[in-house]
């Protein structure tokens, strides 16, 4: 089985021999290559192309955000999980917004961080979920559904079925665990999310949970369940 490739951006030496161990010691990770800054970081993603990125975003001489942009540039391919100390959700909107695939805070157990590996390489977002709270509090927070970048349909051109599916598909499920909750086929449960999509004119996971939020489906205390872990994609 292939393994999932790992470049490490950090500027601390010690912080990143100890990331090094931790992930070279699972069966399917292995770091292929270290950058202290955020310009080394691209061009070792230039050349080496990983699957995985862990970005810390303070690192000195260097914007971290923009960096995650810049990795994207040259390897779109490339998963971005920034790996930071800040915990302000300020700064998980803008590591999303730049193209992140998913944030993750230091003072995070092991786990969270190989979890966070593990989803963003599967094509999943992940959000720490000491910081996911915060984050969709804010999102609540907002005056007005365009303030989320997006112009929401009402809740009832859905069905209550369909309802069902888009809550299960915002809190993370996949279409094969959505079937088994709703005790129906994965064609069908794919046939909901077509109608979903069509309707709300929304295609994407993260825009589809942005719309659960919105409208009321998806609460706080659904969304940080540490069962799910915000996964929005």
């Amino acid at each position: 089985m292939a393994k999932i490739r790992i470049l490490i951006a950090d500027d601390h030496a010690i912080l990143r021999a100890g990331l090094r161990a931790l992930i070279n010691a699972q069966p399917d990770m292995e770091v292929v290559s270290e950058a202290a800054n955020g310009r080394e970081a691209v061009g070792k993603a230039h050349d080496m192309k990983p699957d995985v990125v862990l970005m810390d975003i303070t690192m000195p001489g260097s914007n971290g955000i923009h960096a995650v942009k810049q990795v994207l540039q040259v390897c779109p391919h490339t998963r971005v999980l920034v790996l930071t100390m800040h915990d302000d959700p300020a700064y998980v909107r803008s590591a999303l917004a730049a193209g992140g695939a998913g944030y993750v805070v230091k003072s995070a157990a092991d786990s969270e961080l190989l979890f966070g590996i593990r989803s963003v390489y599967r094509g999943h977002t992940f959000v720490d979920p000491s910081v996911a709270g915060s984050l969709v509090q804010g999102l609540l927070g907002r005056k007005t559904v365009q303030d989320l970048g997006a112009t929401f349909a009402p809740r009832n051109l859905l069905s209550p079925r369909e309802e069902e599916v888009l809550l299960l598909v915002a809190q993370g499920y996949t279409n094969p665990q959505v079937a088994k909750r709703i005790c129906v086929g994965v064609k069908t449960v794919e046939t909901y999310r077509s109608r979903i999509a069509e309707k709300l004119e929304l295609r994407s996971r993260a825009e589809l949970t942005r719309y659960a939020l919105e409208s009321g489906l998806l609460t706080p205390d659904r969304c940080t369940s540490k069962a799910h872990h915000f996964a929005l994609k």
